[in-house]
């Protein structure tokens, strides 16, 4: 296997480890459950999803050249939430996080699917120059194509850990 294959194997099945467990954290939820916050100041299991989403999107997007699907797909306008077309839900406040919701659950699951898409076919046709270029060299070291896509899988990761751990909050609050 080449160096590339090998790359886009692991990468793949990063980010397939969080998409294939989104639907299993939102299955059977209300939209009652899934704004359900255990205190004014945590997030809820649906800002949690969307926000692991927006993060992928926004991320992958740039790596990738184009557009976030938020955008190009119309889902700003299908969520219809009351943030900046470009929010992606990094340091809002807690009456932010509040102001989240969603009128179909569903959009949730559709939405992490379209940017898991858009992700698959990034990876499926980066090149090993690509994921070793530097794309911010604010940081020691300087952070590559290849860190930034990690760090975007351990961010969804931890993410989706956090909306399973509301979820079980939920069911042990009943």
């Amino acid at each position: 296997m080449s160096d590339i294959d090998m790359a886009r194997s692991v990468l793949r099945d990063g980010f397939a480890r969080t998409h294939d467990c989104v639907p299993e954290a939102l299955d059977g939820l209300t939209t009652e459950d899934l704004l359900w916050r255990p205190d004014a100041d945590a997030n809820s299991i649906a800002w949690l999803v969307w926000h692991l989403a927006r993060q992928q999107d926004e991320q992958v997007g740039q790596l990738a050249g184009r557009r976030s699907v938020w955008t190009e797909q119309g889902w700003a306008q299908r969520f219809n939430l009351p943030y900046a077309g470009d929010a992606t839900g990094y340091g809002m406040s807690p009456s932010e996080v509040g102001d989240f919701r969603v009128e179909d659950p569903a959009l949730l699951t559709e939405y992490h699917e379209a940017v898991h898409a858009m992700t698959v076919d990034y990876v499926d046709t980066v090149a090993l120059d690509d994921l070793a270029e530097v794309i911010d060299e604010n940081w020691d070291p300087p952070v590559t194509a290849a860190t930034r896509l990690v760090s975007v899988i351990d961010d969804a990761a931890k993410h989706l850990g956090q909306a399973e751990y509301v979820g079980g909050l939920m069911e042990r609050a009943r």
